[in-house]
């Protein structure tokens, strides 16, 4: 079993601040245990290019002891596998270049990988950047050599209509287009997503923390709730396009507005490996 390291809850749960990554309150590092004795075999320091490690998945192929884990703060996917030797080793497979961007609190944007998930074939990786607002799909039948196959931009703090903009390397200002959907304006930034067992189908919701939600993208999220939406796959030659047709709204919860995360198939789905 590997485990990620992503944050201790006293920092997460206030909110984002740089000094606690600083402070050492955010994590870096893999944890390798032995598995059901739990016994800690080993630990992977991801070093600067692996901070806030989060999310780990491993390709379905039992017979191949290789796997991911997206890195939010670096925007790196990160490649662990196992060594001639049994021991573990990792490298960054895909980088997430931060943008640079003008009315925000920083200078750079980082994408903030948050969620991702691989096809039941290992054939296609699909991870969402929370802050850029962009879902892709990769190919991952090399898996150390990921290539993009797919892209779509479904949100984010950089879309048409923000205050915020990104800086080209020519200096021009720019932003995304992201289209509604049958009639909305999509809130906030990619955040969970699952797959459909045949790969054609990507689900995605758009709330990672309620905190993290109104400090990156203010009250709006909070007061008229998150969504679900649906990105039609092309599992064949890659390609991602959002279902025009095909949006929930937790804001008309009985109890809400309601702020959705997690997604899960109740048969058993790409991320769990469970069958019923």
């Amino acid at each position: 079993m590997i485990s990620s390291s992503w944050g201790a809850p006293a920092a997460f749960r206030t909110g984002f601040d740089l000094q606690h990554v600083q402070d050492g309150l955010y994590g870096r590092h893999l944890h390798v245990y032995d598995w059901p004795g739990g016994e800690l075999k080993q630990t992977l320091d991801l070093g600067s290019t692996g901070l806030l490690p989060l999310e780990v998945r491993f390709l379905h192929d039992p017979s191949k002891d290789t796997g991911y884990v997206g890195c939010a703060l670096t925007s790196n996917m990160v490649r662990f596998f196992k060594t001639a030797d049994g021991s573990w080793s990792h490298e960054v497979a895909i980088s997430i270049e931060p943008l640079k961007v003008r009315n925000w609190m920083l200078p750079e944007m980082p994408g903030l990988i948050t969620d991702f998930v691989i096809s039941l074939d290992d054939r296609y990786l699909y991870l969402v950047n929370w802050l850029h607002g962009d879902i892709r799909q990769y190919n991952i039948e090399d898996p150390a050599k990921p290539v993009l196959a797919g892209q779509v931009y479904v949100g984010g703090l950089l879309q048409k209509g923000s205050d915020v903009v990104y800086v080209t390397d020519d200096d021009k200002e720019e932003q995304y287009a992201v289209p509604q959907v049958k009639g909305h304006r999509l809130r906030g930034g990619p955040q969970m997503i699952q797959l459909s067992l045949d790969g054609k189908r990507v689900y995605v919701t758009n709330s990672l923390f309620s905190r993290w939600d109104e400090q990156f993208y203010g009250p709006d999220l909070l007061k008229k709730g998150s969504h679900m939406l649906q990105i039609d796959v092309d599992a064949e030659e890659g390609g991602l396009a959002v279902n025009p047709n095909f949006f929930v709204d937790f804001g008309t919860e009985p109890e809400g507005p309601s702020l959705a995360h997690e997604m899960r198939y109740p048969g058993g789905d790409c991320t769990s490996d469970i069958w019923i």
